[in-house]
């Protein structure tokens, strides 16, 4: 009999009246929830994406400095899932996932435009997102699990995304 992982908590939303386009991963890995940051793992492509975006160093900042730079720049965060049981930080080990009200957060973004999938495991919830009346994309991966695509093809992906929505 295998034993039930602890119900996991996943982070707050980070977006706000002039957030223009919003980022929904699955949920937060191992290390961004002990850190209880987004995109905390050093190997993940996030922060990095951001940073040749925006031309910034986004790295150096303090986290609550990112998330200013992600306020500035009409951006917002957040994930498909509230809650789930998982060992470790594959998306494929997410079991009773409990949704985001992702609905009521878009209501509250009068400035958005579009909403973006963070990988495959988001985009499940396209079915969902597409529902609110906006544009949806699926986004690359930017997990160091997404090993197949290189660094400068997530780049030109996310960029066009950027672009569109008016965040680049």
């Amino acid at each position: 009999m295998r034993a039930v992982a602890t119900l996991l908590q996943g982070l707050p939303p980070v977006a706000g009246p002039r957030t223009r386009l919003l980022v929904l991963g699955s949920f937060p890995g191992v290390a961004s929830l002990e850190a209880a940051q987004y995109y905390a793992h050093s190997r993940n492509h996030f922060w990095p994406i951001l940073a040749a975006l925006w031309g910034l160093e986004l790295a150096s900042l303090p986290y609550p400095e990112r998330l200013a730079q992600l306020q500035r720049h009409g951006l917002g965060l957040w994930d498909v899932y509230a809650a789930c049981h998982r060992e470790g930080s594959l998306d494929s080990a997410i079991e009773d996932a409990q949704p985001n009200d992702l609905a009521g957060l878009v209501q509250r973004l009068p400035a958005l435009v579009a909403i973006a999938h963070n990988g495959g495991e988001s985009a499940r919830a396209a079915r969902v997102t597409r529902k609110l009346g906006l544009p949806v994309h699926r986004l690359p991966s930017t997990s160091p699990a997404n090993a197949s695509w290189s660094f400068e093809r997530k780049l030109a992906a996310w960029r066009d995304v950027f672009d569109d929505a008016g965040v680049a």
